[in-house]
């Protein structure tokens, strides 16, 4: 097959400012979230000044978990169980959650932390060693799937919505935290400045591993803007679709509903 052909194409994936194989952006991914696990939610404080505390909060906010009935989670991609003890919390006595994520370094730090966060945690949340691209779940078996920042680190993004939406029952919500394109002058320079100088340092010291976080960063610049992911999220068959830029948009929620 001939360099620049589109079936080629359509077979590798970004990895950061790399073009590579999709097996290979798997495989560099999985490497770079083993390196990073135990110091994940420190660096996430240090990185956004503890702005992700509130992005999360917002996210929750919108989910809103019910009090009064039986309600199933799914969070992809949620391995420390950061997002996942928040719905435990917002929800009622009867909402389940079960974080999956590929990463079972993360996974680890997850569970470990859910015996000391969640009363009768083994009743109330499950972690599932999983891939987004192919969810080991039953269709129809959740009233709600979030992803928060773990998208863009998807080979196949398209592939991991249409997951998304079959395991989600009719009536159910996705919901999608992540990276954005600033979008208020100035502060667009001031934060590609922080990011690209100031990011790889912070992780070299404190997590010691500046080519990981050098490589997240890069990632949230290929990344597809609000307007081209809410495409993909319609076209995989979710309605009502919407986005919300948080911190001038730094961040977004996006949302979409499985109507049937």
């Amino acid at each position: 097959m001939k360099a620049g052909d589109g079936a080629t194409e359509r077979e590798s994936a970004d990895f950061g400012f790399e073009r590579v194989s999709l097996d290979e952006k798997q495989g560099r991914v999985d490497s770079v979230f083993h390196s990073v696990a135990r110091r994940y939610d420190v660096m996430n404080d240090l990185m956004s000044a503890g702005l992700h505390r509130a992005w999360k909060a917002q996210l929750v906010s919108m989910l809103r978990p019910p009090q009064g009935r039986p309600f199933a989670h799914l969070d992809v991609a949620g391995g420390t169980g950061d997002v996942a003890f928040r719905v435990l919390a917002a929800g009622g006595p009867k909402t389940r959650v079960t974080v999956l994520d590929i990463n079972e370094s993360m996974l680890r730090v997850g569970a470990e932390r859910a015996k000391e966060k969640v009363d009768g945690a083994g009743d109330r949340i499950a972690f599932v060693t999983g891939n987004a691209e192919t969810l080991p779940l039953p269709d129809a078996a959740f009233d709600a799937y979030t992803i928060a920042f773990g998208i863009r680190n998807v080979p196949r993004i398209e592939t991991a919505l249409a997951e998304a939406r079959r395991v989600l029952k009719p009536g159910g919500r996705f919901l999608c935290l992540e990276f954005s394109a600033v979008d208020i002058p100035l502060l667009d320079r001031i934060y590609d400045a922080y990011s690209f100088h100031v990011i790889p340092r912070i992780g070299a010291r404190v997590a010691g591993d500046a080519e990981s976080y050098r490589y997240l960063v890069e990632s949230i610049r290929k990344f597809p803007t609000r307007g081209a992911f809410s495409g993909m999220i319609e076209r995989a068959g979710f309605r009502h679709v919407t986005d919300r830029p948080l911190s001038g948009g730094i961040v977004a929620i996006h949302s979409g509903w499985k109507v049937s």
